[in-house]
């Protein structure tokens, strides 16, 4: 029982650090390249406004929504996948 406990955490933890990481790779991408390729970004436009400025002022906020939204079924997969059960489930 020990042995197959650890392997589940192990599993558990190694896919949480997976995606945690891959979200913040996005977020960083997101909050960078829209702040250093602002200019080439303003060239084109997005419902009548410059891209760079749609980026900074909504655009980069919904993509961090989407973030949260994404880690949160992800998390409840990977929980129900690893058998870890979350505190709402108690």
């Amino acid at each position: 029982m020990g042995l197959a406990l650890a392997r589940k955490k192990a599993d558990y933890r190694r896919r949480t650090r997976r995606l945690t990481a891959i979200l913040l790779l996005v977020w960083l991408t997101v909050t960078l390249g829209a702040s250093y390729f602002a200019r080439e970004l303003d060239r084109l436009d997005f419902f009548g406004f410059p891209l760079g400025f749609y980026m900074a002022a909504q655009g980069a906020l919904l993509i961090y929504l989407l973030i949260v939204g994404v880690y949160a079924l992800a998390m409840e997969r990977i929980e129900a996948r690893c058998g870890v059960a979350s505190p709402d489930d108690e």
